[in-house]
Protein backbone atom coordinates (compact mmCIF):
# COMPACT_ATOMS: atom_id res chain seq x y z
CA UNK A 1 0.00 0.00 0.00
CA UNK A 2 1.43 3.38 -0.99
CA UNK A 3 1.98 6.31 1.33
CA UNK A 4 -0.63 8.16 -0.71
CA UNK A 5 -3.36 5.64 0.18
CA UNK A 6 -2.28 4.94 3.74
CA UNK A 7 -2.02 8.46 5.11
CA UNK A 8 -4.73 11.11 5.32
CA UNK A 9 -3.99 14.07 3.01
CA UNK A 10 -4.04 16.60 5.85
CA UNK A 11 -1.58 14.51 7.83
CA UNK A 12 0.72 14.42 4.81
CA UNK A 13 0.49 18.19 4.44
CA UNK A 14 1.17 18.78 8.14
CA UNK A 15 4.47 16.81 7.89
CA UNK A 16 4.36 15.28 11.39
CA UNK A 17 7.90 13.90 11.16
CA UNK A 18 9.27 17.44 11.24
CA UNK A 19 7.31 18.56 14.30
CA UNK A 20 10.21 17.79 16.63
CA UNK A 21 11.25 21.32 15.67
CA UNK A 22 8.30 22.54 17.77
CA UNK A 23 8.61 20.02 20.60
CA UNK A 24 12.35 20.44 21.27
CA UNK A 25 12.43 24.19 22.03
CA UNK A 26 9.44 24.05 24.38
CA UNK A 27 10.92 21.06 26.18
CA UNK A 28 14.28 22.76 26.61
CA UNK A 29 12.78 26.16 27.42
CA UNK A 30 10.66 24.66 30.18
CA UNK A 31 13.65 22.76 31.56
CA UNK A 32 15.64 26.00 31.56
CA UNK A 33 13.02 27.72 33.66
CA UNK A 34 12.80 24.80 36.06
CA UNK A 35 16.48 24.03 36.32
CA UNK A 36 18.01 27.48 36.57
CA UNK A 37 16.39 29.05 39.56
CA UNK A 38 12.62 28.80 39.14
CA UNK A 39 11.02 26.55 41.75
CA UNK A 40 7.50 27.11 40.43
CA UNK A 41 6.97 26.46 36.72
CA UNK A 42 3.58 27.09 35.12
CA UNK A 43 3.12 23.66 33.54
CA UNK A 44 -0.26 24.46 31.91
CA UNK A 45 1.43 27.35 30.12
CA UNK A 46 4.18 25.00 28.95
CA UNK A 47 1.54 22.71 27.43
CA UNK A 48 -0.15 25.66 25.74
CA UNK A 49 3.20 26.88 24.43
CA UNK A 50 3.84 23.44 22.93
CA UNK A 51 0.41 23.29 21.30
CA UNK A 52 0.64 26.84 19.95
CA UNK A 53 4.15 26.32 18.56
CA UNK A 54 3.08 23.06 16.92
CA UNK A 55 0.15 24.68 15.15
CA UNK A 56 2.33 27.55 13.96
CA UNK A 57 4.68 25.00 12.43
CA UNK A 58 1.77 23.08 10.89
CA UNK A 59 0.50 26.33 9.39
CA UNK A 60 3.96 27.03 8.01
CA UNK A 61 4.16 23.53 6.54
CA UNK A 62 0.75 23.92 4.89
CA UNK A 63 1.72 27.26 3.35
CA UNK A 64 4.91 25.63 2.11
CA UNK A 65 2.97 22.70 0.61
CA UNK A 66 0.78 24.98 -1.49
CA UNK A 67 3.38 27.62 -2.33
CA UNK A 68 6.08 25.21 -3.49
CA UNK A 69 3.57 23.56 -5.82
CA UNK A 70 2.43 26.88 -7.26
CA UNK A 71 6.01 28.04 -7.78
CA UNK A 72 7.01 24.79 -9.48
CA UNK A 73 9.37 23.52 -6.80
CA UNK A 74 7.22 20.44 -6.09
CA UNK A 75 6.78 18.39 -9.26
CA UNK A 76 6.03 14.76 -10.08
CA UNK A 77 9.73 13.82 -9.95
CA UNK A 78 10.47 15.22 -6.47
CA UNK A 79 12.57 12.95 -4.25
CA UNK A 80 10.95 13.78 -0.95
CA UNK A 81 7.75 12.45 0.64
CA UNK A 82 4.68 13.10 -1.45
CA UNK A 83 2.97 16.45 -1.05
CA UNK A 84 -0.78 16.79 -0.71
CA UNK A 85 -1.06 19.70 -3.17
CA UNK A 86 1.44 18.36 -5.71
CA UNK A 87 -0.36 15.00 -5.94
CA UNK A 88 -3.82 16.56 -6.19
CA UNK A 89 -5.05 15.14 -2.89
CA UNK A 90 -5.85 18.70 -1.80
CA UNK A 91 -6.22 21.90 -3.80
CA UNK A 92 -3.97 24.91 -3.13
CA UNK A 93 -7.01 26.80 -1.87
CA UNK A 94 -7.87 24.04 0.60
CA UNK A 95 -4.32 23.92 1.91
CA UNK A 96 -4.12 27.70 2.29
CA UNK A 97 -7.41 27.72 4.20
CA UNK A 98 -6.03 24.93 6.39
CA UNK A 99 -2.94 27.03 7.06
CA UNK A 100 -5.10 30.01 8.05
CA UNK A 101 -7.04 27.75 10.41
CA UNK A 102 -3.84 26.40 11.98
CA UNK A 103 -2.47 29.92 12.52
CA UNK A 104 -5.80 31.07 13.98
CA UNK A 105 -5.91 28.11 16.38
CA UNK A 106 -2.30 28.81 17.40
CA UNK A 107 -3.28 32.42 18.15
CA UNK A 108 -6.28 31.25 20.19
CA UNK A 109 -4.07 28.92 22.23
CA UNK A 110 -1.66 31.80 22.71
CA UNK A 111 -4.14 34.07 24.49
CA UNK A 112 -3.29 32.72 27.98
CA UNK A 113 0.40 32.95 27.04
CA UNK A 114 -0.09 36.58 26.06
CA UNK A 115 -1.90 37.26 29.34
CA UNK A 116 0.96 35.66 31.28
CA UNK A 117 3.89 37.00 29.26
CA UNK A 118 2.72 40.35 27.93
CA UNK A 119 4.19 42.25 25.00
CA UNK A 120 7.25 40.02 24.36
CA UNK A 121 4.99 37.01 23.78
CA UNK A 122 2.72 39.05 21.50
CA UNK A 123 5.71 40.12 19.41
CA UNK A 124 7.04 36.55 19.18
CA UNK A 125 3.64 35.16 18.19
CA UNK A 126 2.87 37.77 15.54
CA UNK A 127 6.34 37.62 14.00
CA UNK A 128 6.27 33.81 14.00
CA UNK A 129 3.04 33.73 12.00
CA UNK A 130 4.24 36.42 9.60
CA UNK A 131 7.53 34.59 9.08
CA UNK A 132 5.68 31.29 8.62
CA UNK A 133 3.85 32.85 5.66
CA UNK A 134 6.89 34.73 4.34
CA UNK A 135 8.96 31.53 4.32
CA UNK A 136 7.60 30.52 0.91
CA UNK A 137 5.24 33.35 -0.11
CA UNK A 138 5.42 37.05 -0.81
CA UNK A 139 7.74 39.08 -3.04
CA UNK A 140 10.93 37.60 -1.51
CA UNK A 141 10.22 34.21 0.09
CA UNK A 142 12.89 33.43 2.66
CA UNK A 143 13.33 29.84 1.49
CA UNK A 144 13.85 30.96 -2.11
CA UNK A 145 16.70 33.36 -1.37
CA UNK A 146 18.77 31.15 0.92
CA UNK A 147 17.52 32.53 4.24
CA UNK A 148 15.72 29.42 5.41
CA UNK A 149 18.35 28.45 7.96
CA UNK A 150 18.31 31.95 9.47
CA UNK A 151 14.52 31.75 9.76
CA UNK A 152 14.77 28.41 11.56
CA UNK A 153 17.51 29.58 13.94
CA UNK A 154 15.53 32.66 14.89
CA UNK A 155 12.06 31.17 15.31
CA UNK A 156 12.65 27.50 16.17
CA UNK A 157 15.62 28.37 18.34
CA UNK A 158 15.89 31.84 19.84
CA UNK A 159 12.22 32.84 19.90
CA UNK A 160 10.78 29.46 20.88
CA UNK A 161 13.28 28.55 23.61
CA UNK A 162 13.58 31.98 25.20
CA UNK A 163 9.87 32.70 24.81
CA UNK A 164 8.91 29.45 26.52
CA UNK A 165 11.37 29.97 29.38
CA UNK A 166 10.15 33.54 29.83
CA UNK A 167 6.45 32.75 30.01
CA UNK A 168 6.59 29.60 32.16
CA UNK A 169 8.98 31.26 34.59
CA UNK A 170 6.58 34.14 35.23
CA UNK A 171 8.18 36.81 33.02
CA UNK A 172 11.67 36.10 34.29
CA UNK A 173 14.56 36.15 31.83
CA UNK A 174 16.45 32.89 32.23
CA UNK A 175 20.25 32.92 32.20
CA UNK A 176 22.02 30.93 29.48
CA UNK A 177 18.85 30.77 27.39
CA UNK A 178 20.76 31.93 24.30
CA UNK A 179 23.06 28.90 24.47
CA UNK A 180 20.17 26.46 24.72
CA UNK A 181 18.35 28.31 21.93
CA UNK A 182 21.39 28.01 19.66
CA UNK A 183 21.70 24.29 20.32
CA UNK A 184 18.03 23.66 19.55
CA UNK A 185 17.99 26.01 16.57
CA UNK A 186 21.00 24.37 14.93
CA UNK A 187 19.30 21.00 15.09
CA UNK A 188 16.12 22.39 13.56
CA UNK A 189 18.25 23.90 10.80
CA UNK A 190 19.72 20.43 10.22
CA UNK A 191 16.28 19.20 9.20
CA UNK A 192 16.04 21.98 6.65
CA UNK A 193 19.58 21.49 5.34
CA UNK A 194 18.99 17.78 4.73
CA UNK A 195 15.73 18.60 2.98
CA UNK A 196 17.46 21.20 0.81
CA UNK A 197 20.33 18.89 -0.13
CA UNK A 198 17.85 16.23 -1.23
CA UNK A 199 15.79 18.68 -3.29
CA UNK A 200 18.65 20.73 -4.75
CA UNK A 201 18.17 19.64 -8.36
CA UNK A 202 14.44 20.37 -8.42
CA UNK A 203 14.87 23.58 -6.45
CA UNK A 204 17.43 24.85 -8.95
CA UNK A 205 14.99 24.31 -11.83
CA UNK A 206 12.28 26.18 -9.92
CA UNK A 207 14.54 29.11 -9.03
CA UNK A 208 14.59 28.21 -5.33
CA UNK A 209 18.07 29.40 -4.37
CA UNK A 210 18.73 27.50 -1.17
CA UNK A 211 22.27 27.31 0.14
CA UNK A 212 22.60 23.80 -1.32
CA UNK A 213 21.62 25.21 -4.73
CA UNK A 214 23.86 28.28 -4.48
CA UNK A 215 27.00 26.49 -3.36
CA UNK A 216 26.51 22.87 -4.39
CA UNK A 217 26.11 19.47 -2.73
CA UNK A 218 29.58 19.40 -1.17
CA UNK A 219 28.80 22.63 0.66
CA UNK A 220 25.43 21.16 1.63
CA UNK A 221 27.13 18.20 3.28
CA UNK A 222 29.60 20.42 5.15
CA UNK A 223 26.71 22.61 6.28
CA UNK A 224 24.89 19.57 7.66
CA UNK A 225 28.08 18.44 9.43
CA UNK A 226 28.51 21.85 11.08
CA UNK A 227 24.86 21.96 12.14
CA UNK A 228 25.04 18.46 13.65
CA UNK A 229 28.33 19.06 15.49
CA UNK A 230 27.47 22.58 16.73
CA UNK A 231 25.00 21.60 19.48
CA UNK A 232 27.50 19.13 20.94
CA UNK A 233 30.23 21.78 20.93
CA UNK A 234 27.81 24.01 22.81
CA UNK A 235 28.15 21.65 25.75
CA UNK A 236 31.37 23.48 26.64
CA UNK A 237 29.22 26.47 27.52
CA UNK A 238 27.21 24.45 30.01
CA UNK A 239 30.44 23.22 31.55
CA UNK A 240 31.51 26.84 31.98
CA UNK A 241 28.13 27.54 33.56
CA UNK A 242 28.79 24.74 36.03
CA UNK A 243 25.93 22.65 34.64
CA UNK A 244 27.96 19.46 34.12
CA UNK A 245 24.99 17.20 33.39
CA UNK A 246 23.73 19.53 30.70
CA UNK A 247 27.22 19.41 29.23
CA UNK A 248 27.77 15.66 28.99
CA UNK A 249 24.34 13.99 29.00
CA UNK A 250 23.62 14.98 25.35
CA UNK A 251 26.90 13.28 24.38
CA UNK A 252 25.04 9.99 24.81
CA UNK A 253 23.43 10.53 21.41
CA UNK A 254 26.76 11.01 19.60
CA UNK A 255 26.47 7.54 17.98
CA UNK A 256 23.20 8.60 16.36
CA UNK A 257 24.81 11.84 15.15
CA UNK A 258 27.79 9.93 13.76
CA UNK A 259 25.53 7.48 11.89
CA UNK A 260 23.57 10.37 10.40
CA UNK A 261 26.71 12.15 9.17
CA UNK A 262 28.21 8.96 7.78
CA UNK A 263 25.09 8.30 5.73
CA UNK A 264 24.78 11.89 4.51
CA UNK A 265 28.39 11.80 3.27
CA UNK A 266 28.37 8.28 1.81
CA UNK A 267 24.99 8.27 0.05
CA UNK A 268 23.92 10.40 -2.90
CA UNK A 269 20.97 12.74 -2.27
CA UNK A 270 17.78 10.96 -3.21
CA UNK A 271 14.91 9.06 -1.69
CA UNK A 272 17.22 7.68 1.03
CA UNK A 273 17.58 11.27 2.20
CA UNK A 274 14.10 10.87 3.66
CA UNK A 275 15.62 8.37 6.09
CA UNK A 276 18.31 10.93 6.92
CA UNK A 277 15.57 13.45 7.66
CA UNK A 278 13.78 11.04 10.00
CA UNK A 279 17.09 10.25 11.73
CA UNK A 280 17.79 13.96 12.18
CA UNK A 281 14.36 14.43 13.80
CA UNK A 282 15.09 11.56 16.21
CA UNK A 283 18.47 13.06 17.00
CA UNK A 284 16.88 16.40 17.81
CA UNK A 285 14.28 14.86 20.11
CA UNK A 286 16.80 12.67 21.95
CA UNK A 287 19.33 15.50 22.27
CA UNK A 288 16.67 17.91 23.58
CA UNK A 289 15.41 15.34 26.08
CA UNK A 290 18.92 14.69 27.40
CA UNK A 291 19.71 18.40 27.56
CA UNK A 292 16.46 19.06 29.40
CA UNK A 293 17.22 16.30 31.87
CA UNK A 294 20.71 17.73 32.42
CA UNK A 295 19.26 21.16 33.12
CA UNK A 296 16.68 19.94 35.60
CA UNK A 297 18.71 17.34 37.53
Amino acid sequence: MSEKTRVHPWLLAARPRTLTASVAPVLVGTALARGLGQEAVAWPLAVLALASATFIQIGTNLVNDAADFERGADTHDRRGPIRATQTGLLTPRQVKLGAAGAFAFAALLGIPLLYAGGTPILVIGVLSIIAGCAYTTGPMPLAYVGLGEIFVLLFFGLAAVKGTAYVVAGQAFTPWAELAALQVGLQSATLLAINNLRDAAGDARAGKRTLAVRFGPRFGRWEIAALVVGPFAGGAGWWAAERALASWLPLLCLPLAWTLLRRVWSEEPGTRSNQHLAMSARLQLVFASLLAAGLVL
